[in-house]
C-alpha cells in the first residue's frame, strides 16, 4: 500500500528535519541513561532499542549505562529480603550487593543487550569490574540526628566513582560495538559497590568527552513553578532555579548530575520523558526536542 501524498510529504519532512543533526553528530559519542518507565514497559523498551541502534547505524556512538532498582528490590522481596533505605540509598549489606550484582551485571544488562542485538545491533554488556572500568569508594551518608554532629552513617556496599578508565569502552566503540554498562564500581579494597546509574553515566560522559549526555527519567523534565518545561538552560540559570527553590527533591540530585557534566565538557545534557516512545530519537533529531536541554 502506497503513502497517501499527506502522508508522504510528512515523511519527507522529518528526514529532511533529522538529516542536519545527524550530520552533525556524526562520529560523537552520546552516554544514555537508561532507566524508569522506559526499562519496564514493553513498547518502550522496543523503542528505545531501535534509536539505539539508529543512533549506530548513522555513525553516532551511543554508550548506554542502566539502573534496575526496582528489579533489585523485586527479586530481594521474593528471597524475604526487606529493603531499607537511608537517604534514598538502598542499604546494601554483603548479601544484598550479591542480589544487585546478580540483577544488575546480569539478568538486567544481559536483556538490554539481548534486546539490542535483536534489533540489528551489536551490543556488549560490562560492569564496573571488566576493564578496571570505575574505580569506587565507598559512599558515606551524613547523619543528620541533632546529637550526631559530624558522624556518618555506614549504608555498606554503596559506591562514589573514584574513577573511570574507558579504554575497554573505546576499544569496543571503534570495533562498531555498543557498549551497555552496569554501575558496578571496584574499590581498593576489592569489595563491589553499587553506584547510582545517573552518576556513573555523568562521569563516563565526561571522561569520554561525549557530545551528549541523555538521562532518561519519568518526568517531563524540569518544570517551572507553574509546570511549564523548561529547557534551553544555562549552567548559570539552572543554579539561579536551584537557588529559588524550582529544583527541589528528587530531581536536583539528576540535576546535579546533568550540570556537573556540562562542566567537565560535555557539550549538552539532556533530562527526557522515558515514557514517550522513541524519546531518545525525537530529542535528537528534531527541532523541538522532548525534554530539558543544559548547555
Amino acid at each position: 500500500m502506497s503513502l497517501s501524498p499527506q502522508a508522504a510529504t510528512n515523511v519527507a519532512r522529518v528526514l529532511a528535519e533529522a538529516l542536519p543533526y545527524i550530520q552533525r553528530f556524526r562520529d560523537r559519542t552520546v552516554v544514555i541513561k537508561y532507566g524508569g518507565n522506559a526499562m519496564v514497559d514493553a513498547e518502550l523498551k522496543e523503542s528505545f532499542a531501535r534509536d539505539v541502534v539508529l543512533m549506530k547505524t548513522v555513525g553516532i556512538n551511543p554508550v548506554v549505562v542502566h539502573g534496575g532498582g526496582p528489579q533489585i528490590g523485586e527479586l530481594l522481596q521474593r528471597l524475604g529480603k526487606e529493603s531499607r533505605f537511608i537517604s534514598g540509598m538502598r542499604v546494601t549489606d554483603a548479601e544484598t550487593m550479591d542480589v544487585v550484582e546478580m540483577v544488575l551485571g546480569g539478568l538486567v544488562n544481559k536483556e538490554i543487550v539481548n534486546l539490542i542485538n535483536r534489533h540489528g545491533g551489536s551490543a556488549v554488556g560490562l560492569t564496573g569490574k571488566d576493564g578496571d572500568l570505575i574505580r569506587a569508594r565507598r559512599m558515606q551518608i551524613a547523619n543528620t540526628e541533632a546529637d550526631a554532629v559530624n558522624e556518618s552513617i555506614d549504608i555498606g556496599h554503596v559506591g562514589e566513582v573514584e574513577s573511570i578508565d574507558v579504554s575497554v569502552v573505546d576499544m569496543l566503540v571503534k570495533g562498531d560495538f555498543i557498549p551497555v554498562i552496569a554501575p558496578i564500581g571496584v574499590g581498593d579494597d576489592g569489595h563491589s559497590y553499587n553506584i547510582n546509574a545517573d552518576l556513573v553515566a555523568g562521569k563516563v560522559a565526561e571522561v569520554l568527552e561525549a557530545e551528549k549526555l541523555i538521562l532518561l527519567t519519568n518526568t517531563k523534565g524540569l518544570l517551572s513553578k507553574e509546570g511549564e518545561l523548561l529547557t534551553g538552560l544555562s549552567t548559570g540559570r539552572v543554579d539561579e532555579l536551584i537557588a529559588d527553590g524550582t529544583i527541589h527533591g528528587g530531581m536536583l540530585p539528576k540535576i546535579n548530575c546533568a550540570l556537573e557534566a556540562v562542566r567537565g565538557g560535555v557539550t549538552s545534557s539532556h533530562i527526557i520523558d522515558g515514557r514517550v516512545k522513541h524519546a531518545v530519537m525525537v530529542e535528537l533529531f528534531t527541532d523541538e526536542g522532548i525534554g530539558t536541554l543544559i548547555r
